[in-house]
C-alpha cells in the first residue's frame, strides 16, 4: 500500500476550513480583521459600490485574512521548534507580522481613497 496516498479532496477542504475556523476563534487580530471586513461590506452596501470597487475590497479581504493565517502558522511553527529566545525565531515572527501590517495599512489607504469621496458627496 502506498504510504504517500493523498487524502480525498473533501478531507483537504475540511482541514482547510478547520484551520480557518481555529484561527478565527483563537487569534485576536483575526477577529479584528473579520470585524473590519464586516464594516467595509456594510459601508460598501450603504454607498452602493460599483463592481470594480467590490472586486478590490474582496481581493484585499483575501490578502489580509490569508496573510494573518500565514502569520499564525509561522508563529506556531517557531514556537513548536524553540522556546528559547533566538534572533532567527524573532526575525521569522516579526517579518510575518510585518507582512500583515503592510497589507493592512495599504488596505486602509485604499479604503480611504474609495470611501472618502463617497462620504464627501453625502456631506455636500
Amino acid at each position: 500500500m502506498d504510504k504517500h496516498k493523498k487524502n480525498p479532496l473533501y478531507k483537504s477542504f475540511g482541514y482547510a476550513f478547520d484551520g480557518i475556523w481555529t484561527v478565527v476563534k483563537k487569534e485576536r487580530n483575526m477577529k479584528i480583521h473579520c470585524l473590519a471586513v464586516v464594516v467595509v461590506i456594510a459601508a460598501g452596501c450603504f454607498f452602493k459600490l460599483p463592481l470594480y470597487k467590490w472586486c478590490i475590497c474582496f481581493l484585499l479581504f483575501g490578502l489580509i485574512l490569508a496573510l494573518e493565517m500565514v502569520n499564525t502558522a509561522v508563529e506556531a511553527v517557531v514556537d513548536l521548534v524553540t522556546e528559547e529566545k533566538k534572533p532567527l525565531a524573532k526575525l521569522a515572527k516579526d517579518a510575518a507580522a510585518g507582512a500583515v501590517l503592510i497589507a493592512a495599512i495599504m488596505a486602509v489607504v485604499i479604503a480611504c481613497l474609495m470611501f472618502i469621496p463617497e462620504i464627501m458627496e453625502i456631506l455636500k
